[in-house]
């Protein structure tokens, strides 16, 4: 068989070069102004907000000398006991909250659902109260109801609560938008209302995703319910804050070690029990 002359392998080579899928995409004017203007934001926003390598050099010793004043951690029975008390309430503040939450969130997510809320195409108010209560952070929560109800777990609890709104809210909605619609519409045409079809098909359905966004919005609640009390919503994170304010840095170690504890055994019950709900 003949080889093909030099020209028709030059063809070819300029065929297949074209036939290749570009190495980069080219971008429009108005792409690359928004590229260059977010990467000027960013180099602004790195010297006005990122540690120097100075401040980093002398932000060393200062940590290491407090982590010295933080050694050994304060192990005293009775200080370990009035922890405990606190560890308790911190877990009750989390407990409660998300179980009210949870149970607020289920009609909430219903209404906001599209496709299956009962009110039509009024779901986007409920869907815009979900967005609300997930925009305002929980320190945010905390000092209006601080503010609203006085110091204590009550305020932690109803922060949790609206933040658990927030979440589940959402992620209940998301779900019930992608429920399978068969048996909805099954029931849809033998009659029944949209409560019914809720209750027979929708909520079944979605049962696992529910019970699953749950076990998450309770593991969230538990860190979130300690930061709360450096605002006076009660639970680990007052004392927590006490102990900074009166240079007690062995009880703050203390303090700091049960937390992490608390946190990575609700961590493994939650894997535990997402894994058998899977």
């Amino acid at each position: 068989m003949a080889s093909p002359d030099p020209g028709e392998r030059a063809s070819r080579a300029d065929r297949a070069e074209r036939d290749l899928p570009p190495r980069f995409r080219s971008f429009s004017p108005a792409s690359f102004t928004l590229l260059v203007v977010g990467a000027a934001i960013l180099i602004v926003s790195i010297g006005d907000v990122a540690p120097s390598p100075k401040q980093m050099v002398d932000g060393v010793p200062g940590f290491g000398r407090l982590v010295g004043r933080m050694m050994p951690p304060n192990l005293d029975p009775d200080f370990l006991t009035r922890i405990g008390f606190r560890i308790v309430e911190t877990f009750q503040i989390a407990l409660v909250g998300t179980v009210f939450g949870v149970v607020l969130s289920l009609p909430i997510a219903w209404l906001s659902a599209r496709g299956v809320s009962p009110i039509g195409g009024f779901n986007f108010l409920f869907k815009a109260l979900v967005s609300l209560f997930r925009t305002i952070p929980d320190l945010v929560w905390a000092l209006l109801f601080v503010a609203s109800v006085g110091l204590g777990a009550v305020a932690g609890t109803l922060t949790i609560m609206m933040d658990t709104i927030g979440f589940c809210g959402r992620f209940f909605a998301e779900a019930m938008e992608d429920a399978e619609k068969e048996p909805q519409e099954a029931l849809s045409a033998i009659g029944a209302n949209k409560l019914s079809i809720a209750i027979g098909a929708l909520w079944p359905d979605t049962l696992p995703s529910m019970i699953n966004s749950s076990l998450f919005a309770l593991e969230k609640a538990v860190r979130s319910s300690v930061v709360l009390g450096l605002v006076g919503a009660g639970g680990i994170g007052q004392e927590l804050k006490v102990a900074f304010d009166l240079f007690q840095y062995r009880n703050a170690s203390t303090i700091i070690l049960v937390i992490f504890l608390i946190v990575l055994a609700m961590e493994y019950v939650t894997d535990k029990l997402r894994a058998r709900i899977q």
